[in-house]
């Protein structure tokens, strides 16, 4: 396992980012998507999800939410190559501003180094909030 944390902030106040987190039409991701829900247990759920790989392919992965709003949610990976990655998104409020803090412990799949899969997270985590970040600038 390899810990790997991250930090930003949305251009966006907390109650506009979880409303947008919770809308599940304007919440998507170029490299995560929602196939189908699987299950649903008060704040957590169980979902299929399509995650993309850094060589451009997909895997379809079982992954467990569990959303504590407005304070963040908390995501582990139950199937595929990364099954065992467990991360948390913990979100403060910043006034027009939120600041988010992912932090996990990430499974090293056989093949990879703790420094690859670093960076890969750490790039999936760019991407997914630049896309996050855009889509807020526009989510009424």
């Amino acid at each position: 396992m390899v810990h790997i944390r991250d930090d930003g902030v949305f251009d966006a106040p907390i109650d506009k980012l979880w409303k947008y987190i919770q809308d599940n039409d304007a919440h998507q991701h170029g490299a995560f998507v929602v196939q189908k829900v699987l299950e649903q247990k008060g704040s957590a759920m169980t979902v299929e999800a399509k995650l993309g790989n850094p060589d451009g392919t997909f895997d379809v992965e079982k992954l467990r939410l569990d959303y504590h709003p407005p304070k963040g949610f908390d995501l582990e990976y139950l199937s595929g190559p990364m099954k065992g990655t467990k991360h948390t998104h913990t979100y403060t409020p910043q006034g027009n501003k939120t600041r988010v803090v992912v932090e996990g412990e990430f499974v090293v799949p056989p093949g990879m180094t703790e420094n690859a899969v670093r960076k890969n997270a750490l790039d999936y985590f760019a991407m997914t909030f630049e896309e996050d970040n855009s889509a807020l600038k526009k989510y009424r």
